[in-house]
């Protein structure tokens, strides 16, 4: 009766054709609070780990601020290791994480304050991450996305102010590279 994310590991056969047959192996799930935003891209990076979009789940505005909770994983770009494990978890996190070990935050987050990581790409040459972040119902935007930094929502949407509820003092929000308003494109999706 609850909608949940999943990572879930497939094999292929050994020519890559077919489905290997072999039972699937759940990595890693997450509840969500609504239908909305409850998931987003899912690829490797160039340093082999793996990389989640996810979400804020919502509802529209994102009243609860997920994005910028830390002990929440909604709203976050996340990164994992799906070749190791930690005690208890069918995947390891990353010694390099940003918040690994600290008591307050998910280890797995690499990034926050994003509203619905949709799609996003590395950069061949430099490894950037790029990322579309669909915007409330004013603003898309483009990020490229570091390790621990805030990208802002729901205390921004794209470079134009959308809440003070979750802002905090001393907190640095980093700006899209680039946004536009809903009037040239709903929903950066690719």
């Amino acid at each position: 009766g609850k909608i949940v994310s999943t990572v879930v590991e497939r094999k292929a056969s050994a020519d890559f054709r077919t489905d290997a047959g072999e039972a699937s192996r759940l990595i890693w799930k997450s509840p969500t609070s609504t239908q909305n935003h409850t998931g987003g891209g899912i690829q490797f990076g160039p340093d082999g780990f793996l990389y989640i979009g996810m979400g804020d789940t919502g509802p529209q505005g994102d009243p609860q601020g997920h994005g910028q909770d830390l002990a929440l994983i909604l709203g976050k770009m996340l990164r994992i290791d799906v070749d190791h494990q930690d005690p208890g978890l069918a995947y390891a996190v990353p010694a390099d994480n940003p918040f690994r070990g600290q008591t307050d935050a998910r280890p797995e987050i690499w990034a926050y304050g994003l509203r619905e990581p949709w799609r996003f790409s590395f950069d061949p040459v430099t490894g950037d991450l790029w990322v579309g972040d669909v915007g409330q119902d004013r603003v898309e935007e483009v990020d490229i996305v570091r390790r621990g930094e805030n990208y802002g929502w729901n205390v921004y949407e794209g470079f134009e102010a959308f809440s003070i509820r979750y802002r905090k003092e001393g907190v640095r929000y980093v700006p899209p590279v680039f946004a536009y308003p809903r009037r040239y494109g709903f929903s950066i999706t690719g």
